[in-house]
């Protein structure tokens, strides 16, 4: 997996950006262009090759059945610091990894491991659910509750699931490396905020998940506010809990979310 996300950064400046998303991106894969859209449906017609956009990760997490896991990393664009990549990946019928997501947030990457350095790993799961269906299931009772709770207390909901060595991002600020940086983090978030999920797909074994849907909040000075939540849960000892999340900003919304198909 890791080695795919590294053939899709290496063809990103050999082909060219929308080629190469094009070429590595799963047919159920989405983007969120700004709602959630199939990828391949927003690249559109070809394009110049641009200029070059370089990424390489560092962190990744794979399910125990090998067939869905993530990837993250810092980017740049023209040369220049972005943030940080999220990738969801999922193995296809035919042996190979496509992305079934792909995205993030403008996190700090001072102090980032330079590009090729090894990537860290996640520990796997300790528990399996065994389907799919069933893994969905219990994903989506563990989220309807960090949902309510997050309806009066967001930092609390999301400290009581996240997983000791989860990641929460979506400010400026590095990616958290322990629970107080976490816990920073969680304090750049309104304290109320209400989540509507839209899909995502669990791993064969039923021990990885991944998850996307809406975030409505109201600011300190009565704006409306909007974003897309993806996150990553996976089946621990003390139940399912939270290896990453990001909030990505979302313009006002025109017309109702449609989500795109689950894989």
């Amino acid at each position: 997996m890791v080695a795919a996300e590294r053939a899709f950064a290496a063809d990103g400046l050999e082909l060219g950006v929308q080629a190469s998303f094009f070429k590595h991106s799963a047919p159920d894969g989405i983007v969120f262009g700004p709602e959630p859209i199939l990828a391949r449906a927003a690249f559109g017609e070809p394009r110049p090759k641009g200029k070059p956009l370089v990424w390489w990760p560092l962190w990744a997490g794979i399910a125990r059945s090998g067939d869905l896991g993530f990837t993250t990393g810092p980017y740049t664009f023209d040369g220049q610091p972005r943030g940080y990549y999220f990738t969801v990946w999922g193995k296809q019928p035919d042996g190979s990894w496509k992305w079934l997501y792909d995205g993030g947030p403008p996190s700090d990457m001072t102090g980032a491991e330079p590009k090729d350095s090894p990537a860290a790993y996640a520990r796997l799961s300790t528990r399996r659910a065994g389907s799919p269906a069933k893994a969905m299931a219990e994903v989506a009772a563990a989220e309807r509750a960090l949902h309510d709770a997050a309806k009066t207390d967001v930092k609390a909901a999301y400290l009581a699931v996240v997983a000791e060595d989860g990641r929460i991002v979506g400010s400026r600020a590095k990616p958290p490396a322990n629970r107080a940086e976490i816990e920073a983090e969680l304090a750049t978030r309104a304290a109320s905020i209400a989540f509507s999920p839209l899909g995502g797909s669990a791993s064969s074994a039923g021990d990885l998940a991944w998850t996307y849907g809406a975030a409505a909040w109201t600011a300190q000075d009565g704006s409306a506010q909007r974003a897309h939540y993806v996150r990553v849960w996976r089946d621990d000892k003390a139940g399912w809990r939270l290896l990453y999340d990001v909030l990505l900003p979302a313009p006002p919304l025109k017309t109702p979310p449609v989500a795109a198909p689950a894989s």
